[in-house]
């Protein structure tokens, strides 16, 4: 791991069963940046996600985040850590209001993490203020899925695992789901986005990792990747 390095990955492998999904996956986020996570469906993003968690029980390799091995702490003691994780399926109290939901995510500050409060993440996210009494429950897909990441940065994450944050949103939504992107990141918060969307990629990663059948296949900066086309074709084109 560079001295820079927020999260480092190396072999991790991950299986569901019999099904071995991940093999010897290497990755590192540096601090302050975003790495995008890019592959078809099925190609084990989101598995990648959740390994480097310890949301999946069979799994191998080493996970050092923040200068230490968490390769064998459970999920809340990783997370206790500092590492945010937003999942694909908006994981919200539907009975608490938007201002309830975002108080169950509330924790301490932490060293080397920037402090969220109600009031900053509703100038990041604006829908949210607006519906700041409303029950999660009835909100639309898109209020949902920033609530989800709304509700993480109040637990003061040094580094947020954002899992399709684009999937099934709407052109105007996706927009601000940029922004707050890349407001994250000019607060100091580092981020590794699981995505599809090879455009809302460009948007706000400073590098790419592509991944394809639980292997990873490319890693470098966008610019690289940009002048890589052969890789594009073989492992993104539909």
């Amino acid at each position: 791991m560079t001295s820079a390095a927020k999260l480092s990955v190396s072999g991790l492998n991950a299986a569901y069963g019999r099904a071995h999904i991940l093999f010897d996956v290497s990755l590192e986020v540096r601090a302050g940046e975003a790495v995008a996570l890019i592959g078809r469906n099925g190609a084990g993003k989101s598995t990648t996600l959740r390994a480097i968690l310890g949301l999946i029980a069979n799994r191998s390799g080493e996970v050092i985040f923040d200068g230490a091995d968490v390769s064998r702490l459970a999920p809340h003691e990783i997370a206790r850590r500092g590492l945010g994780y937003v999942p694909e399926d908006r994981r919200i109290f539907s009975d608490l209001t938007v201002e309830e939901n975002l108080e169950v995510g509330r924790q301490g500050p932490r060293a080397g993490a920037p402090v969220w409060t109600v009031e900053r993440l509703f100038e990041i996210f604006p829908n949210l203020r607006e519906a700041r009494g409303r029950l999660g429950g009835r909100m639309s897909g898109g209020e949902q899925q920033m609530l989800t990441i709304a509700r993480t940065l109040m637990g003061n994450p040094s580094l947020v695992l954002l899992d399709e944050p684009s999937e099934g949103l709407a052109p105007k939504i996706i927009e601000q789901m940029i922004e707050a992107i890349l407001e994250m990141k000019r607060e100091g918060v580092s981020l590794l986005i699981s995505e599809q969307n090879l455009h809302f990629a460009r948007l706000v990663a400073d590098r790419v990792a592509v991944i394809e059948k639980g292997c990873i296949r490319f890693a470098g900066t966008m610019a690289e990747f940009e002048a890589r086309g052969d890789i594009r074709d073989a492992y993104l084109a539909l």
